[in-house]
């Protein structure tokens, strides 16, 4: 099995536990919970994880999966509470309607705590497989999701009048990225605090990737509305660079990612792997954006 089956067979497996059994409970939100993970996105951030795990020898695979699965939670509760009126409003997300438009704003709110309940359970389900590292992956998780530098400090930065942009996107978008390398990291036996460069450097390009393709892109070709940054008065990295500052911006922090890559036996494979998502990441540059 691939790590797209491993984390598909790992993320269904838990949200059918979540759900609970027929009758016994609220079926709209537990038809919500399973419309708010599946169909998933490109899985990057628990894809990174697992790559870290197996890349430090993954002595305990079960651990790792659930870690991945937990960070995946976490991920997509910030979705759904990124789309409600609230925050940007969106009406669509991966390409179908958001949860608050699908199910209405109290289940997507609901969808959302849920989900981020779900994953420190499941982390907690595998305490006896190493108590240590399980409390040091809660730990890590608990850290990078709230306050004072986790996904909730980063939406909080976008309610102040001035805004750092780099603590900005170190919350809002690097957070989990780094959750991502050091869990994997943790979740394998390793220390985690040599993981957090790389972590920040792939948290900070996918950033700026995603600053470009909202200023490049339509809506069709994104799946969720398009502009949103300008139209909500975001800090980004295009109207601080430009589009070939930005792309040129891109390509220095991938680099840099490579090269902070510590040693592990699967270090190459490592590399490999960022280079990938780099291509991955990289948006097109439209050709009436190009300059000649």
């Amino acid at each position: 099995m691939g790590l797209q089956g491993r984390i598909d067979t790992a993320l269904s497996t838990t949200i059918t536990r979540a759900q609970g059994r027929a009758q016994k409970t609220p079926s709209k939100l537990a038809s919500a919970l399973n419309y708010a993970v599946t169909p998933g996105g490109a899985r990057i951030r628990p894809t990174i994880l697992m790559s870290v795990a197996m890349a430090c020898g993954d002595d305990k695979p079960r651990l790792t999966d659930a870690a991945a699965t937990a960070l995946e939670l976490i991920h997509c509760a910030s979705l759904v509470h990124d789309d409600l009126p609230c925050f940007d409003d969106a009406d669509m997300r991966r390409g179908k309607p958001s949860v608050h438009r699908a199910f209405s704003q109290p289940l997507a709110v609901l969808t959302g705590d849920s989900l981020i309940i779900l994953a420190f359970e499941t982390l907690a389900r595998t305490v006896s497989s190493s108590p240590e590292r399980m409390a040091e992956l809660i730990s890590i998780l608990a850290r990078r999701s709230g306050m004072p530098d986790g996904i909730c400090a980063g939406q909080g930065w976008e309610s102040e009048s001035e805004v750092d942009l780099a603590a900005y996107h170190q919350s809002k978008t690097g957070s989990l990225f780094i959750a991502a390398t050091q869990m994997g990291a943790v979740a394998a036996g390793q220390e985690a605090e040599p993981w957090e460069e790389l972590g920040a450097r792939i948290g900070e390009a996918f950033q700026v990737a995603d600053d470009l393709r909202d200023a490049l892109y339509s809506e069709a070709q994104l799946g969720k509305p398009a502009g949103q940054d300008d139209l909500n008065g975001r800090p980004n990295a295009v109207s601080l660079l430009g589009v070939d500052g930005a792309m040129t911006r891109l390509k220095d922090i991938l680099a840099g990612a490579i090269a902070s890559i510590p040693s592990c036996a699967g270090e190459a494979q490592l590399a490999e792997m960022v280079r990938m998502y780099a291509e991955k990441v990289t948006p097109a540059i439209p050709a009436h954006h190009r300059v000649s």
